[in-house]
């Protein structure tokens, strides 16, 4: 029997899971882009699930993205947001991605502070409040970290 102790970097998912990609992979095969029958009934599968995770979360369809990853997500995210002379928040625990992101970043005039963090890897809350300035547009801290398990109170 073999024994997987990585769930920190890729979790196996569910048969359910497993069965509902297989089935979009063989019945949603088509470049949604394309005004083929296969590809129409696949740009209406799309616009369904953005629909579905639109409504869990309070966003429209239009706010949904897919990626192939959390790497690209992140990327994305922070290279789409953050330019020259702009502020960002984060910590030195964030995921690897992130942070190579800003090191980027930061050769390109982008100012960014690292949080600090406390014994149980959490920052302090009153620290975030006074690292922000007028240029602060984005504070990326995760809410659970996945290799170490510290939990950020947000609330």
């Amino acid at each position: 029997m073999d024994i997987y102790f990585d769930n920190s970097s890729t979790t196996k998912p569910y048969k359910e899971v497993i069965d509902e990609v297989s089935n979009a992979m063989e019945e949603y095969f088509g470049n949604p882009s394309s005004l083929h029958k296969i590809g129409i009934k696949s740009e209406k599968r799309l616009t369904e699930a953005r629909e579905f995770l639109g409504k869990s979360i309070n966003a429209s369809k239009e706010e949904i993205y897919f990626t192939s990853g959390g790497s690209e997500a992140n990327n994305l995210i922070i290279k789409g947001l953050v330019k020259t002379g702009h502020h960002v928040i984060t910590t030195i625990f964030e995921h690897h991605s992130v942070l190579m992101a800003y090191k980027e970043l930061e050769k390109n005039g982008v100012k960014v502070t690292y949080l600090e963090v406390d014994k149980d890897r959490k920052i302090d809350i009153e620290e975030l409040g006074e690292a922000i300035s007028k240029d602060t547009v984005l504070i990326s801290i995760m809410h659970v970290n996945n290799e170490i398990g510290s939990i950020q109170d947000i609330e």
